[in-house]
């Protein structure tokens, strides 16, 4: 059965599973949720699939899934050809390490729920949402730039592609969107500019989805 991916262009949660389909170059359907303008996250339609109205959300075989590091691990374990998670025990805790600084340290301070209670709770100007969001990704990236100085090659962990290069690489995306000047990160700006040069990735980006509105 053909998997489905419910996402939003800009999203960076979807932004990740779709470059794992492409990684794979697994056929699957891409379904919109406009999440900005439409908040079809929030509608019936959509919370019936999934309670916490969040994109990603991925169907396949019965199966559904919300969250886009489970969602990446279902898919890399029913389609094990070039695996996304190193078989060596201490790479894959790596591996996973620098995962979760991305996935629980950094996207969730500046994703657009948090941005929206921030500016209409404490009545913060669209600027100050700018300085918000690029404050928290410079200081996770500091801490991502430390570890990844003793571990990355090509790529994050090494000279082999990654989990952790699936979750860079949309981090370095939206930090590029708040202008953040990337130089003071050699490490990840490298991973990142080797990344961006895969013909997988780039059918993954934002700007080559079918809902995208501008980037």
């Amino acid at each position: 059965m053909r998997p489905i991916l419910y996402g939003y262009f800009r999203s960076s949660c979807s932004y990740r599973v779709r470059m794992a389909l492409h990684y794979k170059k697994i056929d699957f359907e891409y379904r919109a949720v406009n999440l900005k303008d439409g908040s079809e996250q929030l509608k019936d339609g959509f919370i019936s699939l999934n309670p916490r109205g969040e994109v990603p959300y991925f169907s396949h075989g019965g199966i559904g899934l919300s969250q886009s590091m489970a969602i990446i691990q279902y898919i890399d374990r029913l389609w094990s050809k070039s695996p996304l998670f190193p078989k060596n025990d201490v790479d894959y805790c790596k591996c996973m390490e620098l995962c979760e600084m991305i996935n629980t340290g950094i996207q969730p301070i500046q994703n657009l729920a948090v941005i929206k209670y921030v500016i209409s709770t404490f009545n913060r100007t669209p600027e100050e949402r700018g300085h918000w969001s690029k404050h928290w990704i410079e200081k996770g990236f500091q801490a991502l730039e430390a570890k990844l100085s003793v571990c990355a090659g090509t790529y994050a962990v090494g000279d082999e592609i990654s989990a952790c290069d699936l979750f860079l690489v949309p981090q370095v995306y939206n930090a590029l969107r708040f202008k953040m000047d990337m130089t003071q990160f050699p490490v990840i700006n490298r991973v990142y500019t080797n990344c961006m040069k895969l013909d997988w990735v780039e059918a993954s980006a934002p700007e080559n989805q079918p809902d995208c509105t501008g980037v």
